[in-house]
């Protein structure tokens, strides 16, 4: 029992060592990739005298050399300063507080439906593989992922707002609202629904293929067919064995989906005008916005590797056998 837990604090802390290069080369990347675009913030607006733009470029350290910059904004990054945006002139971990939720929960409850229901298709289409569910579902699945997402979120306010007036066509509240408690809670989440169900929607398709190719591996397993010799029922079978096994490759897919959490639905955000970090990161782009778009990337950077050390982790403790790796 030591033993296991010794090789599991092991693996976790080689795995946490990767994470520092990994930081390092992401924030050097980031940095000097959005140096190289020309342009910047001050260029972006015409109005400005020449003087004006050399007084801010001294501002904003925009006459420093590229060298200085990257170790200034590292060091800042060291004290949780992401930097400062020039478009909100906020800072830039203000801006993402502001708007970042907005997108979590949105991406939130499309991902809790979207693994649901596509394992629950994955397992029907792999025990009932090339029946006419299977061949339905198949064409389903392809049909989504092949429709673009703008073409699905204007196909849904057509049909469930205007036509339905079922939910209302974009925003987050009631315009001139002034709910609080439960009836805000209640307005939000009215707001919610077209754009949980394009995500949704945009979601299923490859994960459900990819829990049917897991499940049609694992139900040709020996275990599974003792498992049926014993006399269990087919549904104990699928779900407590068979299933199990096929959600174990699964794991490193969750842990991606942490940093996708935060990082917002650009274009379903735009179509619904929901006031989301998407919508604000292609606004950061137009204005050329950059120490807004250095720390929103190297924040998802962070995520990314966060999530990739949960799922190493978390697999370490599924397969004892990849802490020896």
């Amino acid at each position: 029992m030591n033993r296991g837990v010794d090789t599991l604090r092991g693996y976790a802390l080689k795995r946490l060592l990767y994470l520092i290069p990994t930081l390092i080369g992401a924030s050097v990347l980031i940095f000097f990739l959005y140096s190289l675009v020309p342009g910047n913030f001050v260029d972006a607006d015409p109005n400005l005298t020449i003087e004006r733009k050399a007084e801010l470029y001294a501002l904003y350290g925009f006459d420093q050399p590229e060298i200085k910059r990257y170790f200034i904004w590292i060091g800042n990054l060291l004290k949780g300063d992401f930097g400062y945006s020039l478009q909100f002139q906020r800072p830039v971990g203000e801006v993402l507080g502001n708007y970042i939720w907005s997108s979590f929960f949105v991406a939130l409850a499309s991902l809790v439906l979207t693994w649901i229901i596509a394992v629950l298709i994955g397992v029907v289409s792999a025990v009932r593989q090339y029946s006419l569910f299977d061949s339905f579902i198949t064409v389903l699945v392809f049909a989504a992922m092949a429709t673009p997402s703008f073409f699905l979120g204007l196909l849904a306010i057509k049909f469930f707002a205007v036509d339905l007036g079922w939910f209302p066509a974009g925003g987050m509240i009631t315009t001139g609202s002034n709910y609080t408690g439960w009836a805000y809670v209640k307005d939000v989440a009215q707001h919610m629904v077209l754009p949980v169900l394009v995500l949704t929607m945009l979601g299923i398709g490859g994960l459900a293929r990819y829990f049917r190719t897991n499940m049609l591996e694992v139900i040709k397993q020996d275990f599974v067919r003792t498992a049926r010799a014993k006399g269990l029922k087919e549904k104990v079978v699928v779900f407590k064995h068979a299933l199990r096994n096929a959600l174990l490759p699964a794991i490193t897919l969750f842990g991606f989906e942490l940093p996708a959490l935060f990082s917002g639905a650009i274009i379903t955000e735009q179509i619904f005008n929901w006031p989301g970090i998407g919508a604000i990161y292609m606004q950061a782009f137009t204005v050329r916005d950059y120490p807004l778009l250095m720390g929103f990337t190297m924040f998802i950077a962070l995520l990314t590797v966060i999530s990739n050390l949960i799922a190493d982790l978390l697999y370490g403790v599924a397969d004892p056998r990849v802490r020896l790796k």
